[in-house]
C-alpha cells in the first residue's frame, strides 16, 4: 500500500497520510517493537513521495512516541522489545506525576458525570458519542488525532449532563487529561500498542454503552473501571521511574 503522490495536495497533507499509513502498520504489528524501519530511499521509492515528505512523516512519529532514531544506525520501531529506560528523559516523571495527579480529579469528576449523563443524554448527543467512538475504532488515525478524539468523547459525555460548571472544568483543563497526549501510554504500560488501543476502545464501548441504555450505576462503573485503570498503570510506571 503506498501514498498518492497527487501533485495536487500539499506536503504536509502527503507527510500526515504516511505517518498514518506507517502508525497503522505499527499498531497492527507490521511493524514491531525494536524493528528497523526501511531506509529513506526505500519508503521514498515505495510511496512515490520526496525526502522532505518522509522527514516530516518521521518527525510526527518520534514526537509520537511510536519511532525512536539511532544517530548513523537507522529508525527503529519502539516497543517491548526494547528497554525503556533507553527513552526515559527526567521530564517524563514529572509528566508521569502531574498526569497521575489529573487522573485522581478525573475519577471524582467524570464517574458522577457519566451517570448524569446516562440520566439526561439526548438521541442527539448519544449520535456525537457513537461518530466520536467509531472514529477512535479506525486503525488509520494517527496518534496526535486519536488523543484529540479520546478528548472529545469525554468532552461529549460530560456535556450530556447539562451542567456547565462540569463542562468548564474539562475545557478548562483541555487535552492534557488524556496521558497519551503527553506520553507514550503503551510503551510506559508495557502493553503493545495494539492491544493498548484494543483495551481502551473496549472501555469506551461499555461506557457508551451503558449511556445508551440509561443505566446510571453501569455508567458510572465502567467510567470508573476506565480511569482507574489508568490510574494504576500510571501509578506503577512512577514506581518504576523513581526506583
Amino acid at each position: 500500500m503506498s501514498v498518492p503522490a497527487d501533485g495536487g495536495k500539499k506536503r504536509g497533507s502527503l507527510s500526515q497520510r504516511l505517518e498514518a499509513l506507517l502508525s497503522t502498520h505499527i499498531l497492527e504489528g507490521r511493524l514491531r517493537g525494536g524493528e528497523k524501519l526501511p531506509t529513506e530511499a526505500a519508503i521514498m521509492l515505495e510511496h512515490g513521495v520526496s525526502r522532505t515528505v518522509v522527514r516530516e512523516a518521521m518527525s510526527r512519529l518520534q514526537a509520537a512516541g511510536m519511532v525512536e532514531t539511532r544517530h548513523g544506525i537507522g529508525t527503529f520501531v519502539r516497543g517491548s522489545a526494547l528497554s525503556l529506560e533507553t527513552f526515559i528523559d527526567p521530564a517524563t516523571i514529572g509528566i508521569v506525576i502531574d498526569s497521575l495527579a489529573i487522573m485522581e480529579f478525573r475519577i471524582g469528576l467524570e464517574v458522577e458525570a457519566a451517570g448524569l449523563a446516562a440520566q439526561r443524554r439526548t438521541p442527539e448527543q448519544l449520535g456525537e458519542l457513537r461518530a466520536l467512538l467509531d472514529q477512535l475504532g479506525q486503525a488509520a488515525v494517527g496518534i496526535n488525532d486519536r488523543a484529540a478524539l479520546d478528548f472529545r468523547f469525554h468532552l461529549n459525555i460530560v456535556q450530556a449532563t447539562g451542567n456547565h460548571y462540569i463542562v468548564n472544568t474539562l475545557l478548562n483543563l483541555g487535552e492534557v487529561i488524556i496521558p497519551r497526549s503527553r506520553l507514550d501510554s503503551a510503551r510506559l504500560f508495557h502493553d503493545e500498542p495494539l492491544h493498548y488501543e484494543q483495551r481502551m476502545q473496549s472501555e469506551h464501548e461499555q461506557i457508551y454503552q451503558a449511556i445508551f441504555n440509561q443505566d446510571v450505576e453501569c455508567a458510572r462503573a465502567a467510567m470508573r473501571l476506565h480511569l482507574q485503570d489508568s490510574r494504576e498503570y500510571l501509578h506503577q510506571a512512577r514506581q518504576e521511574l523513581m526506583t
